[in-house]
């Protein structure tokens, strides 16, 4: 075999060489194409929020009367739990409009969770609630049943008015906490002589 002819040869198998390679390469890389690429079903839609609000600033009407306004870091909606809820994490901040929109009445928390059947709203942490009268409210925990239309806690209460304060353990008020009794009370109250 001339000199030629080896060169030839061995570029030929060269040639054929990088044509099998490439070819198994194409092959590789057009094979299952019809692969669908899904993520994975959600295991619990139960404990999945259909709703996750950010900076939620948003108003309530009633009757389209503007009645409410609700400002929340977060808020979420679990609407497929068993007992549909909602929670605020990270806190929540309430006000009520009287008929003028001027806010008579605020209520904030560090942690509130509504339970959407029964209209019962969980206020958690740091409490703290103002009436139409001006009067402060300070409580760990405080209940509010719309159902019923009522305000109430065990736990420890301190409420500021114009002239006392009255401390107490246990708390009973209706909803727009103007008329409300302590189950055991203590404070200092100015005596007019």
């Amino acid at each position: 075999m001339t000199k030629f002819k080896k060169i030839v040869k061995t570029e030929r198998i060269k040639i054929r060489l990088v044509l099998s390679v490439l070819l198994c390469v194409l092959l590789v890389a057009c094979r299952n194409t019809d692969v669908k690429h899904r993520a994975a079903a959600v295991a619990d839609r139960k404990a999945m929020p259909v709703l996750e609000g950010i900076d939620v600033n948003t108003l309530i009407s009633d009757s389209g009367i503007t009645r409410y306004r609700i400002k929340a870091h977060k808020w979420l909606i679990f609407d497929k739990a068993d007992t549909p809820y909602w929670e605020f994490p990270n806190g929540i901040y309430l006000e009520k409009f009287n008929l003028d929109l001027e806010a008579d009445a605020t209520i904030e928390a560090d942690y509130a969770y509504y339970n959407e059947p029964a209209q019962r709203w969980t206020l958690i942490g740091n409490v703290q609630a103002m009436n139409v009268e001006g009067e402060r409210f300070e409580t760990p925990l405080l209940y509010w049943d719309q159902k019923t239309e009522s305000v109430y806690s065990d736990s420890s209460i301190v409420i500021t008015r114009e002239n006392s304060i009255i401390k107490g353990v246990g708390f009973r008020s209706n909803q727009e906490m103007t008329k409300y009794t302590i189950q055991r009370p203590t404070g200092v109250f100015p005596i007019k002589e």
